[in-house]
């Protein structure tokens, strides 16, 4: 949870995950929506997608025992080289160096490199002196410690050099560029899509579909979208296609914007009330086919379904 994600965000939602799923088996034994549920809102949903596939994993190929080398952590879904290094010192009291963000700008400043850190040729540097730094004995309590100096002194903005421990052998405070390290390569500026998300509203209840496993907003459920702004035309065509709708009201909502990583995306919601419409689960049964992830939600009465951010706030704006 704490892979790109402040500690004050996750705080809430670890304590209401490990109330949940207290140990491997319990988490492994959950279904899908149940995990994306207690993470919605938390972002980068691969996270809880590849948690919840690591705990079966392990379950399954281990025996249930938290292996312990670094090979076989590295083998399950989302854990990497930093990652495991974590999970050996701090876990298993093992020597393992870690590397992550903060970490990486504690050793950018401590050893004044100027290059930027999202240069391969900079990490590979980074992971050289990470593991010349790392100790014999007290491993996690090192790694804790450098974690958190990177986290609450040696932050980004306004580091506080004064308390750091470090400071006397800090090179980039003998120089006077601890503003200015670590250097990172110029990013270009994010591209802005535009969706338009058809809200099909029946009853009190609006028309969700389970979106594929990989992907934004994987094995979430969300409503359907086309591209682009809202357009009379092809919102008709689309949903005569999809829900043999032939005519139909459409009231629009307030648009807004959401930011991922890559992009930012301009939502605008178009509320459709419809009085009965033909799913494609619905079509799906009558021809006897395998049933389609698609469902009618009553945000009234809310279901345990992993919802982006986007879809719970299309959901508090209805009327």
């Amino acid at each position: 949870m704490l892979q790109q994600t402040q500690v004050n965000t996750v705080i809430p939602y670890y304590e209401r995950f490990m109330q949940q799923f207290p140990d491997l088996r319990s988490l492994a034994q959950a279904q899908e929506d149940e995990v994306l549920h207690l993470w919605a809102g938390l972002g980068y949903y691969s996270r809880a997608r590849n948690l919840h596939r690591a705990a079966k994993t392990i379950m399954e190929k281990f025996k249930g025992q938290f292996p312990d080398t670094p090979l076989a952590l590295e083998s399950l879904p989302g854990i990497g080289q930093s990652t495991a290094g974590a999970i050996l010192a701090l876990a298993f009291h093992h020597r393992a160096p870690i590397l992550d963000g903060n970490v990486k700008r504690v050793l950018a400043r401590f050893h004044g490199i100027t290059t930027p850190v999202n240069e391969k040729s900079t990490e590979s540097q980074l992971w050289e002196l990470a593991e010349k730094h790392t100790p014999a004995k007290r491993i996690a309590d090192y790694t804790q410690a450098i974690m958190d100096l990177g986290a609450t002194l040696c932050t980004r903005s306004k580091p506080q050099c004064g308390r750091c421990p470090l400071m006397k052998n800090c090179s980039a405070h003998q120089q006077g560029i601890v503003d200015v390290l670590p250097i990172k390569k110029a990013v270009r500026a994010l591209p802005v899509r535009t969706a338009t998300f058809l809200v099909f509203k029946q009853d009190n209840c609006v028309l969700l579909q389970k979106r594929p496993p990989t992907g934004i907003w994987g094995s979430l459920w969300s409503m359907p979208e086309i591209e682009g702004k809202p357009d009379f035309e092809r919102i008709r065509r689309f949903s005569q296609r999809q829900f043999k709708l032939t005519t139909f009201h459409h009231q629009p909502l307030e648009s807004f914007r959401h930011t991922f990583s890559h992009y930012h995306l301009d939502i605008f919601p178009v509320i459709i009330p419809v009085k009965k419409i033909a799913t494609k689960a619905a079509r799906a049964r009558q021809q006897g086919m395998e049933e389609m992830p698609q469902i009618w939600y009553n945000p009234h009465q809310p279901e345990p379904l992993g919802l982006p951010k986007p879809v719970e706030r299309i959901l508090r704006m209805m009327p």
